[in-house]
């Protein structure tokens, strides 16, 4: 039998993909309910993710796993419209006129902007089209470095530290250029005149987890089952321990995959990850009432958030019942930060008033309901020298024969995390088992 540690996607990926192969497996997920980062809140209608999810085009693990789950008749790729909110005035930044008519950078700034998104450099005034081909070139340059030589100075401080202070916080200057040229080439190619499109699945991202889930076959899960230890002889992993209820129980394996945080692993086998991860507080919003035209909404002001999503104009709010759904989101850098301090209904009273702020038409009598979810771990921040921290995926050299890795901290989830990311984390560690 093959263990794998955590139900999250990357847990149930590598399932799916060791019983395809003819494997016995076990899955052992220590909170009461699979999915991780993926689960859900009802609403009136569909159920909405707890933390935001969308698909883009550069994903198509994920996608794949979809259609083979007879869900692709169901995944439906959307206009998203992004704005940025400066001085009080959304700003649309979606489609090529109106990131012409963005009026706080320059022609020759929006120029530069374009040519870096466009992967296109055009230092010493003749374009090349290949210095952007291998991201890794750039894992140890700042990234603030990296923007100052690559667009203009006023693209940086205008348009950019705004988006890296909301991401990144206190960590950004840490962070590695190739994380953001890897973002550029994560979200695939813009229409000029549409903009670009996102993938969702009709009736949420949790219809994935629950087919996903059945395929694996529901007896294969045991929820409130933490492992908490694992058992070596002659070089290899022979059994893992698993409480759950107040009792302890010993199990046999041939294997085991970690698709958990990389705390867990080291909690289990003494393999040390040097990656940070930063946190995140999140708000869920019903309210009966739309305050913009947009779905993404960047920030450049003193908001309280970093960043405010109004899910239902990307996805009709016909199906959630007819409610407007929002989210209010920031990263945590540090547990001291008050943000993580305030209880949840501080969290909301806070962000409300922030709201109001950015909205004033805003109506808090408006509001149906709210849910703030938080997680310690939600993201890594992806400073330089990343790549030489990403944990391996088969660690029979550094712990014991039969170790595999497939959490955050695994090489998919590099240069940005992601569903796919999980999913292809969880594949790898079973190709590798079964040697396919």
């Amino acid at each position: 039998m093959i263990g794998v540690v955590g139900g999250g996607i990357a847990g149930l990926a590598a399932a799916y993909r060791l019983q395809q192969r003819g494997r016995d497996v076990q899955v052992f997920e220590a909170s009461d309910q699979v999915g991780g980062l993926a689960a859900v809140y009802e609403t009136a209608g569909d159920p909405i993710e707890t933390f935001y999810h969308h698909l883009s085009a550069s994903e198509g693990t994920i996608v794949e796993l979809i259609e083979e789950l007879d869900l692709g008749e169901d995944l439906e790729w959307r206009y998203k419209t992004d704005s940025y909110y400066v001085d009080g005035v959304v700003h649309p930044m979606e489609k090529a006129w109106e990131i012409l008519a963005y009026p706080h950078l320059s022609i020759y700034d929006k120029f530069r902007l374009a040519m870096l998104v466009k992967e296109i450099d055009v230092r010493g005034g003749w374009p090349k089209f290949d210095t952007y081909d291998d991201i890794t070139d750039f894992e140890d340059v700042p990234i603030k470095e990296f923007l100052l030589e690559h667009t203009t100075r006023h693209v940086y401080e205008s348009f950019w530290e705004p988006l890296l202070d909301a991401k990144f916080g206190s960590r950004k200057e840490d962070v590695s250029a190739a994380w953001l040229l890897g973002r550029v080439k994560f979200r695939g190619e813009r229409d000029p005149i549409r903009g670009e499109q996102l993938g969702y699945l009709d009736g949420g991202f949790g219809r994935l987890l629950d087919e996903l889930l059945a395929a694996v076959g529901r007896d294969t899960v045991t929820t409130g089952a933490r492992v908490t230890e694992l058992t070596q002889s002659g070089g290899a992993v022979e059994s893992l321990t698993v409480e759950r209820d107040g009792e302890r129980a010993s199990h046999e394996v041939d294997g085991v995959v970690v698709a958990a945080m990389p705390n867990v692993l080291e909690d289990l086998t003494g393999y040390p990850c040097e990656i940070d991860f930063q946190g995140t507080v999140c708000s869920v919003w019903s309210m009966e009432e739309s305050l913009s035209d947009t779905y993404w909404l960047n920030i450049k002001d003193e908001a309280p958030f970093g960043v405010f999503i109004e899910h239902t104009n990307f996805v009709p709010r016909e199906r959630y019942g007819g409610e407007h759904l929002y989210y209010t989101a920031s990263y945590i850098q540090d547990p001291a930060e008050d943000l993580w301090q305030m209880s949840d209904a501080e969290v909301e009273a806070h962000w409300r008033e922030g709201i109001g702020d950015l909205f004033p038409q805003f109506d808090p009598d408006s509001v149906n309901w709210v849910k703030t979810a938080r997680n310690p771990r939600t993201a890594p921040i992806y400073e330089r020298g990343y790549l030489d921290m990403v944990v391996p995926y088969d660690l029979s050299d550094e712990v014991a024969e039969g170790v595999y890795y497939a959490g955050m901290a695994s090489r998919a989830q590099y240069p940005e995390r992601s569903l796919n990311g999980g999913i292809e984390a969880g594949y790898a560690c079973a190709d590798l088992i079964t040697g396919e």
